[in-house]
């Protein structure tokens, strides 16, 4: 950690939204940054993240009874 940097504390928080601005907060603006190669910043629960270009993107599916899920992630590692 450089001088100066703060460790950022661990966090595992999920927010529902409406259809709509889902669709707007987040996919729409995700996907012209990932089509335009510049990063992406969202304001998730009053913090503000900052997505770097270099970040990953994976889909994943689970199923668990009659319950299925799929998540969209973007993963990156702090520098």
């Amino acid at each position: 950690m450089r001088r100066g940097d703060k460790m950022k504390e661990d966090r595992d928080m999920e927010k529902t939204y409406a259809k709509a601005e889902f669709i707007a907060k987040l996919l729409r603006r995700l996907a012209d940054s990932l089509e335009s190669g510049k990063r992406f910043a969202i304001q998730i629960a009053g913090e503000r993240i900052s997505v770097p270009v270099r970040a990953e993107c994976n889909i994943e599916h689970e199923r668990e009874g009659a319950e299925e899920e799929i998540e969209f992630q973007v993963k990156w590692r702090n520098q």
